[in-house]
């Protein structure tokens, strides 16, 4: 708890995530604008008081539509997550509990590393179509591989401690070591590894969105508000504006997140944000 206390990178990247989240939430629930309704008139509008960010190119309210964009980059992120996580645990733990298993799942691992993950998603979001159900499949199967990775190494060095060879002398099974005794120990890096895979999710569902083989239209996401803002930049630099920070304050709240979570866990690790903070002291 002491260290959770003067975890100031968790504390300001989570409070970013959720005060996004709210107010994407309470904008979707309370806007008096609807989301999809066009309103020629109020094209291109700049932003003022009754339109936050301004209108698009159909005139519709664009401050409710990167509001329910950040609820889909929130929402894609997270179940890439969760997905590439309980798969990614799995397929590291085995591999590092049967040679065969490890023979067969890492050289298909080092099989998915040998593409770009962003053209692999292109191709097996364009093989399914563009969905926002086979984004998250293909975005999962992108990152599987780097979560397997992980595991797999943390639970190779956790299998060579002492108590382990104390567990198997007493004749524990390698099911109980590996899903008992293993598994959570991997626990710190595989948490923190996720944290990283969330924020890379949002950032490649934005790419693939951008190129068109993301979240289809009329749905917003910040991917296609950003490209249906790139071709009228030069005359309503709202519409790329404010899409693009959303973009950026979510990338950087989870990666702070992500350091903040690596401090608290690894206690061999001393805070970045306490050690700054004494030295400021130290120097008055």
């Amino acid at each position: 708890m002491a260290r959770l206390r003067g975890n100031a990178l968790l504390f300001t990247g989570g409070l970013v995530v959720v005060a996004m989240l709210t107010v994407s939430l309470a904008t979707l629930a309370v806007s008096p604008y609807d989301l999809y309704a066009l309103d020629p008139l109020s094209r291109l509008k700049a932003p003022d008081s009754h339109h936050w960010f301004g209108t698009d190119n159909f005139g519709r309210d664009l401050f409710i539509r990167v509001a329910f964009a950040i609820r889909i980059s929130l929402a894609v992120g997270l179940s890439v997550t969760v997905s590439a996580g309980v798969l990614g645990m799995v397929i590291g733990l085995l591999s590092a509990g049967y040679r065969v298993v490890d023979l067969i799942a890492m050289r298909i691992c080092d099989g998915l590393f040998a593409f770009p993950s962003l053209l692999l998603a292109i191709a097996i979001v364009g093989i399914l179509g563009p969905d926002i159900a086979n984004v998250v499949l293909a975005l999962s199967l992108v990152y599987i591989p780097s979560v397997a990775r992980v595991v797999r190494s943390a639970a190779l060095s956790v299998k060579e401690k002492n108590y382990i060879e104390g567990l198997r002398a007493q004749g524990a099974s390698d099911r109980r070591i590996i899903w008992l005794h293993i598994m959570p120990n991997v626990l710190p890096p595989f948490i923190v590894q996720m944290t990283f895979i969330f924020s890379v999710a949002i950032l490649t569902e934005a790419a693939l969105s951008f190129l068109g083989s993301g979240v289809p239209a009329p749905m917003p996401s910040l991917g296609n508000l950003l490209l249906e803002g790139k071709k009228v930049i030069f005359t309503a630099w709202w519409m790329t504006f404010f899409p693009g920070i959303s973009i950026i304050l979510l990338i950087l709240a989870l990666n702070l997140a992500g350091d903040g979570l690596r401090d608290l866990l690894d206690p061999n690790i001393k805070p970045l944000s306490r050690s700054i903070l004494r030295r400021l002291r130290a120097k008055r």
